[in-house]
């Protein structure tokens, strides 16, 4: 593995998510594959999950972990040609180069703006390491993609699932602020990479981009959609044809333990009670969103430990 930007960077899909699962059982059995290296972790946004998981996982591997919030430090210039006559003091032409020499990987988050489609498709930020960086880039969270969460989510359905096919349903659910695509996004490409019974439902008006969800079901009936399922990933996202807007906060679409049923509950957390899904789901047996946060950290262990030994 070059790098883990997106999901496609993963050669062997069912190797990698055993691999995690071994991996998990001995986590310090490569200690020794880090060492000498340094992992510089760069946060446009914040974090607790990807953060703490993807350090341990790296000190894990033996390696030295420096964290910067970047937009606490400094602001960087992404585009070409500009006159740097305002705030920002800095280019990220010369500041991947630089960071570069400081690496030996680079990991990124960096949020979309919610305001501008095509310079969040663009994906400016992620790009724009991957331009200039001379060292591995792994992407923690971008404009439309959440690859390392997918990866935690997959081998947590692999740890639990009891079928061959399991079928799996993802959910919208209601929030008062518009959220990203990125989880919902990548979750649906790893979920069309595996041998599940996939759908998606949400309400008219929150159709994902199609580029993305192709020729996957999608069932606009919240129940009906959730009858049978084996497992339930639930995410709010807000309207992409509407870009960046909430279009509907139905407070109907909640999670409730009678629909859910006898599935796993699953979501990336964090996650807010009784608006997203209601008390009686989260502290339930069904409830498995502390087992998918711990993966968290083998889903970027096993990344970390693929791109260093490619290097």
């Amino acid at each position: 593995m070059k790098k883990y930007t997106e999901i496609s960077d993963i050669i062997q899909l069912s190797k990698t998510i055993e691999e995690a699962i071994e991996l998990k059982k001995n986590p310090f059995q490569f200690s020794d594959i880090g060492k000498h290296k340094t992992l510089v972790m760069l946060f446009f946004n914040s974090s607790l999950r990807t953060r703490l998981s993807t350090e341990k996982a790296a000190k894990n591997l033996g390696m030295d972990v420096s964290i910067l919030n970047v937009n606490d430090a400094w602001d960087l210039e992404f585009e070409d040609g500009t006159i740097m006559n305002v705030n920002k003091s800095e280019h990220v032409k010369e500041a991947a180069q630089v960071i570069s020499q400081y690496a030996d990987l680079i990991a990124i988050r960096a949020f979309p703006s919610l305001t501008d489609k095509e310079k969040d498709n663009s994906e400016l930020v992620l790009k724009s390491f991957e331009k200039y960086a001379t060292v591995p880039i792994v992407n923690m969270e971008s404009a439309t993609a959440h690859p390392l969460q997918a990866l935690a989510d997959v081998i947590t359905i692999k740890e639990l699932k009891s079928t061959s096919k399991p079928k799996v349903v993802l959910s919208w659910a209601p929030h008062p602020n518009a959220l990203p695509h990125a989880v919902a996004n990548s979750f649906i490409e790893m979920m069309q990479n595996l041998e599940v019974d996939f759908s998606i439902t949400h309400p008219k008006g929150y159709e994902l981009d199609s580029n993305i969800t192709k020729n996957i079901e999608i069932n606009y009936n919240q129940e009906e959609a959730l009858k049978n399922a084996d497992f339930v990933y639930v995410k709010n996202w807000s309207s992409y044809s509407d870009y960046g807007k909430v279009v509907s906060e139905d407070r109907n679409w909640m999670l409730t333990k009678e629909k859910l049923g006898s599935a796993k509950f699953m979501h990336c957390l964090p996650v807010r009670r009784n608006i997203v899904v209601e008390d009686a789901v989260l502290d339930s047996e069904n409830s498995v969103v502390i087992q998918q946060a711990n993966n968290r950290t083998f889903a970027a262990q096993i990344v970390l430990k693929k791109i260093l030994e490619n290097s």
